[in-house]
């Protein structure tokens, strides 16, 4: 039985006869016939009786039509939301903080103007969420900063970032031109949450240091960092992104990692099986444009020593 088979049977309900119902459907007569047969077959009732060459509709046939006539009606608005939802261009971007605080709404602006007919959709979080969020399908693609190792999960390199330590013009070691990695014993930090990829880089540095630090506050915040290390003379491990203007303004110190440990990519994820559709691949053109911030050369800075 199929939506096919109930509208024929609609059709001779409401105009007495198979010729006429045949005629509407643009069918034989016959195939109206045998389609009223396999419905009768499938139910097992009498759907018509024919007396004296007209149609009349049994008790049974009365259940059926009220039922088929919701079941039809059911059928043509999930048809109709469907082919809506057909025409509509969706794409969900997932990224991470530090992406969603220096180059997003860059990037949705720049596809808001291109394409005007598409539905975009974005989450920040950090890179644990962002993550579960593109295996259960929740997101289309998205921008992170930390390392995805899930084998469902495509990593594309696309923009290069770097870390950097900060401090207040008013700490200790802003005045230094040279700061030994050691020295971080015992200092006061205002880091990212547990699950960002910023903080795992950090953490995974600290690795086999012997080196202790004293975790003064934990954010998902950029701005609670900043105000951390501007007002509580608190460091911090940063991409550079994210406190450009304060260097510039003279607020944050920037001290530079000298190996190249702090250097990363912000990759374009997806997952394996998800098609790319013209919209994730312009966005992915869109991330490829940005280069490796640079650090300008009349702010001083310090470095950070193995």
């Amino acid at each position: 039985m199929t939506i096919r088979h109930l509208k024929i049977f609609i059709e001779v309900a409401e105009t007495g006869k198979m010729s006429a119902a045949a005629k509407n459907c643009y069918l034989s007569q016959p195939t109206v016939s045998q389609a009223i047969r396999e419905l009768e077959e499938h139910y097992g009732v009498l759907l018509f009786e024919r007396l004296s060459k007209r149609l009349y509709i049994t008790e049974s046939g009365k259940k059926l039509l009220t039922y088929a006539r919701q079941t039809v009606r059911s059928f043509e608005l999930l048809d109709e939301a469907m082919r809506e939802d057909r025409m509509v261009d969706r794409l969900r971007i997932g990224a991470t903080i530090t992406v969603g605080n220096c180059l997003l709404s860059e990037m949705i602006s720049h596809l808001r103007k291109e394409k005007p007919e598409l539905e975009l959709y974005a989450q920040v979080g950090n890179t644990r969420k962002i993550q579960k969020n593109l295996l259960n399908s929740s997101l289309d693609i998205a921008l992170v900063e930390g390392i995805i190792t899930h084998p469902d999960l495509v990593c594309i390199p696309v923009v290069d970032d770097f870390l950097v330590l900060a401090c207040a013009p008013s700490h200790p070691f802003a005045s230094r031109k040279e700061i030994f990695f050691h020295e971080l014993n015992d200092q006061f930090f205002a880091l990212r949450e547990p699950g960002s990829g910023t903080r795992d880089l950090f953490e995974r540095t600290l690795q086999g240091s012997g080196i202790h630090i004293k975790i003064a506050c934990e954010a998902n915040t950029p701005q609670a960092i900043r105000n951390m290390v501007m007002y509580n003379d608190c460091l911090t491990v940063i991409s550079i992104r994210l406190i450009e203007n304060e260097v510039r303004a003279g607020n944050i110190h920037v001290i530079r990692n000298s190996t190249s440990e702090w250097d990363r990519k912000f990759f374009l994820v997806t997952h394996k099986n998800k098609t790319f559709t013209p919209a994730m691949q312009r966005l992915k053109e869109l991330s490829m444009q940005y280069r490796r911030p640079k650090l300008p050369e009349d702010i001083p800075s310090g470095i950070l020593l193995p």
